[in-house]
């Protein structure tokens, strides 16, 4: 089916052997830094290129779960849209969006939630754990809720009340952390160790990359299975913009696209770690990552490491925006989708 591979020492491992990061190169992660020996689902592809038919394709070659393991829950198949008018102001004619806002929470931490769930249900755990400034944690309490699971969220005090009000309204335990988003991730890595339950902390966890790439498959097909010249994603801790080159990856590997698009990496200006590291070659921390984009803020990106080898591999790029970019945007375009 697949084997989690590591990056860093080029080990590899059955499912059967390993949940979180690689067992050595995992020792070397310090709390409040990037994570060491994030590890990659290397599916055979060979296998996959047999099989796979655009005309009715089935998805779950592409799965690292079974699909008797999902849960009844309606994650992904989200609009895909031409944005013309926006596309004619900025002078790209075949300017998209892929508008994963649909999810049943709203965001698409959905797809990676659902990944985790169906997990938990394929080794019979029912606790699932997570650190999250609000989306992720309101995306894995829905999942959970829906598939009769416990929900323990670790969220700073900090984060959004609306958040809040969701995660609650699904039925999910919030533990209040004083700190930021990588002291709760921290403490709910403590909390896995001491206590069991299974954790969905982003990258940590590693289907929490294999469920984001969902997206860049759903993008293919609904692109008549040509890849896009470019994809433009919004990067905090670096899971989604990874899980978007693994599902290119996959894709191009098995021989259902030509080429693989080039991945723009856009982090808010205060938050802004993961491009630093791209344009520099230097990671540092974000110093002050205070930004109205809040899903994005991050101090120590979690899965730096994957999301700088995305972009530079799809031979891409980063940028930063401010704030006032970011509202001035959303005034002017908020009519033009």
């Amino acid at each position: 089916m697949f084997v989690y591979w590591c990056r860093d020492c080029g080990r590899t491992y059955d499912r059967g052997e390993v949940r979180y990061l690689c067992p050595v190169c995992g020792e070397r992660y310090r709390p409040g830094q990037p994570l060491v020996g994030v590890l990659e689902a290397i599916f055979d592809h060979k296998a996959i290129a047999r099989k796979f038919n655009t005309r009715k394709p089935d998805w779950s070659l592409f799965s690292a779960v079974e699909p008797r393991h999902y849960p009844d829950y309606p994650v992904g198949n989200t609009p895909f849209f031409r944005a013309g008018r926006l596309g004619d102001e900025l002078g790209l004619a075949n300017l998209w969006i892929k508008n994963d806002g649909l999810n049943p929470s709203g965001s698409l931490k959905d797809r990676a939630s659902l990944l985790v769930v169906a997990e938990a249900n394929r080794l019979g755990e029912d606790r699932i754990v997570a650190a999250s400034t609000g989306n992720a944690a309101s995306a894995l309490a829905a999942v959970c809720a829906a598939a009769g699971k416990r929900a323990i969220i670790f969220v700073p005090r900090t984060a959004p009340k609306a958040k809040l009000v969701q995660i609650v309204l699904y039925g999910a335990t919030i533990v209040l952390v004083d700190g930021t988003y990588d002291d709760a991730f921290r403490l709910s890595l403590e909390y896995t160790e001491q206590r069991g339950g299974l954790n969905r902390n982003t990258a940590y966890h590693p289907l929490t990359i294999e469920g984001k790439k969902t997206a860049a498959l759903e993008i293919a097909a609904q692109n008549g299975f040509a890849a896009p010249d470019a994809v433009v994603v919004p990067v905090g801790d670096g899971v989604i913009i990874a899980g978007v080159y693994k599902g290119f990856w996959d894709l191009l590997q098995a021989g259902i696209i030509r080429k693989m698009p080039r991945l723009v990496c856009v982090q808010a200006g205060t938050s802004d770690a993961i491009h630093h590291y791209i344009t520099s070659g230097k990671y540092r921390d974000a110093r002050k990552p205070r930004t109205i984009a809040d899903s994005i803020s991050v101090i120590a990106p979690s899965n730096a490491h994957l999301a700088r080898r995305a972009v530079l591999d799809s031979k891409g790029f980063s940028l930063t925006v401010s704030d006032n970019e970011i509202l001035d945007r959303y005034e002017t375009d908020k009519d033009k989708y």
